[in-house]
Formats: C-alpha cells, sequence, structure tokens
C-alpha cells in the first residue's frame, strides 16, 4: 500500500527504529507524530527505556493512554531528540512551516531545546519555496483587531482560526492563531523578523534555523533529506 495513510505509517515506523535506550524525547503533534508516539509506546512495552515531552495535550494524553512515560524539560541538559511532523519543508533549505494543527508555540520551543529534530512527512509536505499554504501565527487575545490589522498591513491576508463550532480556536496556550496566507516566500528570515515586531505576536509557524534532518516517505521508498553544510 502507498496511500496517504501508508506512508505516514512506514515513515513514522523508521522514526521510531532510530532512537535508543535511555533517551528524553521531544513528542511531536500532528497525524504522523501521533503514530511515531504509537510506535515509540510499542518498542517501550518492549524494554525500550524512554521518555518524552509532548509538544501538545493531545500528545500528552495519547502518550499517557499508551503508558509511554513522559517527563518536565531536563534541568542542565538540551533533549536528546525531537521527532515531529511539518506542514511544509523547503528544499533544499529544510527551513518548515509548522503549526497547522494549533501547537506550534510548544512544538518550536521543544525543538530548539533539543541536540536534534528530525522531521517526519510524506512527499507532500515538501515544496520549493515556503508559503504554499496558512502559515499560522500565535496572536495574544487581548488587542486581536489591531494585531491581525498588521498582519494584514503586511500583506498576509490573516483569517482567525475557529473551531467546529464557530468560536475562535484557542491553543493550548490560551492564545488564538491567525491563519496567514502569504504566498510564496522570498525571504522568510525578513518575514519572520517583520512578524515579531508586531506586538501581540506570540510565536509564528516559521521554523528557521533549525537544520533538522528530515526522514520522507514517497512511494518508492523512504528519503532522507540533511541540511546543507554551512
Amino acid at each position: 500500500m502507498t496511500g496517504p495513510d501508508a506512508l505516514k505509517r512506514q515513515v513514522a515506523e523508521a522514526a521510531a527504529a532510530e532512537v535508543a535506550d535511555g533517551m528524553v524525547l521531544g513528542l511531536g503533534s500532528g497525524s504522523t507524530a501521533e503514530l511515531v508516539i504509537e510506535a515509540l509506546a510499542r518498542r517501550a512495552a518492549a524494554g525500550l527505556r524512554i521518555a518524552g515531552v509532548p509538544t501538545s495535550e493531545r500528545s500528552a494524553a495519547l502518550a499517557r493512554r499508551l503508558g509511554l512515560p513522559l517527563v518536565d524539560f531536563p534541568p542542565d541538559a538540551p533533549l536528546d531528540l525531537t521527532i515531529d511532523g511539518a506542514d511544509e519543508v523547503e528544499l533544499p533549505s529544510l527551513a518548515l512551516v509548522k503549526g497547522r494543527g494549533g501547537a506550534l508555540l510548544r512544538e518550536k520551543i521543544t525543538a530548539f531545546a533539543s541536540r536534534r529534530m528530525l522531521v517526519v512527512v510524506d512527499e507532500s509536505k515538501l515544496v520549493p519555496r515556503l508559503g504554499q499554504g496558512a502559515l499560522p501565527v500565535e496572536i495574544v487575545a487581548f488587542g486581536q483587531r489591531p494585531i491581525l490589522a498588521r498582519l494584514a498591513a503586511l500583506g498576509l491576508r490573516p483569517a482567525l482560526r475557529r473551531g467546529a463550532d464557530g468560536a475562535p480556536f484557542v491553543s493550548d496556550g490560551g492564545n488564538l492563531i491567525a491563519d496567514c496566507m502569504p504566498g510564496p516566500i522570498g525571504d522568510a528570515g525578513a518575514l519572520e523578523r517583520a512578524l515579531r515586531d508586531i506586538v501581540g505576536v506570540v510565536e509564528t509557524g516559521l521554523f528557521l534555523g533549525l537544520r533538522p534532518r528530515v526522514l520522507v516517505a514517497t512511494k518508492d521508498g523512504l528519503v532522507t533529506h540533511e541540511a546543507p553544510a554551512g
């Protein structure tokens, strides 16, 4: 089988197989990351000693249900590895867009608190330039109108994310998400700086400078992309 679900499971199993005994891991969020958690729980049940720091309440609940030990960030050392998905992976830079599931703040904290990051995706997430879809921006609820206006002034066409009930979506951190539509992003670093200059922006879905290793499930098998030297 080479459908989307089968590809996600394939790459999740491969990522979980790379985890070594004694590791403290960042546990990502989203459909592929949840498959990784399931695979890790099976390895833990078979004797692998690991613990995880979840990047969302949903991931935490899944890990607890499967019996995977959870811990807080170690006080004196980075996490060994974070395994997470991505909404877009730009080639060849390996810059990422994340957060369409709403967990971008915790995902970014965890990624930057790790020695290494392994990104697991299927080939549909590979893009020649970031900005093919929505760019999530986490904002505070207070003053949301002027914040959205400033995002609009950057040409980002923001829309406040809403849940199935029509109410504003609230992140695990108690914030709102503005889904922006920048179009292809020519200079992701410049856009990140412009977003951070807006008072009330908590975090952005641009994950830059992480130099991740990216494991991609394709219909022809697994492909690995490494960050370019320099």
